[in-house]
């Protein structure tokens, strides 16, 4: 089969044998693999670990049919359109977990649509509600809000009933679009000020979602309140930085960090399961989607990689397969 594999020199297409399933996974004919910025730190190779490293396939989240069932994956069936999230998603057959997998919430969905639910939906519920603890009437904010996944969370905050929403991007543009998923307001953090506003109009937030890392850690805890909580998902702001602790003290702050890398099988079952629990019929009716940036074939899979690190996209990114 075609597939798009981790090389030193980044992506190349090439051939590789179809996935052999076991018999807790599916197998699925891949229609269309969405992108994430976890993809790009496999490809510089600077998050190899669980996910391997040169020679493995590339993507996170993908769609398309199931071609086969394990013994023990009952809740799919052959020919069943199916979206997923996993490893190996940019190529024509990739295997998952059953558990990973959900039934693609309509039928009038194109299956690029469907690759761009996964990882976000997954992510963000599993960061505001399994860690987060988000309740009606909270304050939320997502830093790197622009992202498919921040996107994704501006609007799951805003469904589950926060009552301010609060997202960053440094693009003027995007954070002009913010307001479109949810956002109550929108801020720039590269402005020194933007804690300062942000604790001027909600009194300190009540939960920070933080993909970004690096830097920011500071300005995070200058927003929140006290006894506020501030989930980290990602680090595109870079691995380390600045953290004061004293004021991490002072606040009595509630910093989790999550990552899908060193959860088991089962932890990931439950937490597709919750999510479909708290957000399937939102899901269904569109109140909660991505836009499509651009799409790509599977052959122009490096850049589409090229185009996502030149960050000038809005939402998600995908490859048709």
């Amino acid at each position: 089969m075609k597939a798009a594999m981790l090389s030193e020199s980044g992506l190349i297409i090439g051939e590789a044998p179809k996935p052999e399933i076991k018999p807790n996974e599916i197998l699925v004919r891949v229609r269309a693999a969405a992108l994430n910025r976890a993809d790009l730190l496999m490809s510089d190779g600077r998050m190899h670990g669980k996910l391997g490293g040169a020679g493995a396939i590339a993507g996170l989240e993908w769609a398309g049919e199931v071609a086969e069932i394990g013994s023990d994956a009952a809740e799919f069936k052959p020919g069943e359109r199916v979206m997923c999230s996993g490893a190996g998603g940019y190529a024509e057959y990739a295997a998952t977990d059953w558990g990973r997998a959900s039934p693609v919430p309509s039928a009038d969905m194109s299956f690029e649509h469907a690759a761009t639910l996964p990882i976000a939906l997954q992510t963000m519920h599993d960061a505001l509600v399994g860690n987060g603890r988000l309740r009606a009437g909270e304050t939320v904010l997502i830093q790197g809000a622009s992202s498919g996944v921040g996107l994704m969370g501006l609007q799951i905050a805003k469904y589950l009933g926060a009552k301010i929403v609060i997202g960053t991007s440094r693009d003027a543009g995007r954070r002009a679009r913010l307001k479109d998923f949810g956002a109550d307001m929108a801020v720039d953090p590269g402005d020194p000020a933007w804690p300062d506003a942000v604790a001027e109009a909600t009194g300190g937030v009540d939960l920070i979602v933080d993909q970004v890392s690096g830097g920011v850690a500071n300005d995070n805890m200058k927003a929140a309140r006290v006894l506020g909580r501030i989930v980290n998902v990602g680090r595109l702001g870079g691995f380390s930085g600045d953290f004061d602790y004293d004021l991490h003290a002072l606040k009595r702050i509630q910093y989790i960090g999550v990552t899908f890398r060193t959860r088991s099988i089962e932890e990931v079952r439950e937490i597709n399961r919750n999510m479909r629990a708290d957000l399937w019929p939102a899901v269904q009716d569109g109140t909660l989607h991505l836009p499509l940036d651009r799409v790509f074939p599977l052959a122009e899979a490096a850049a589409a990689q090229d185009h996502m690190r030149a960050n000038a996209y809005l939402g998600k990114i995908v490859l048709t397969v």
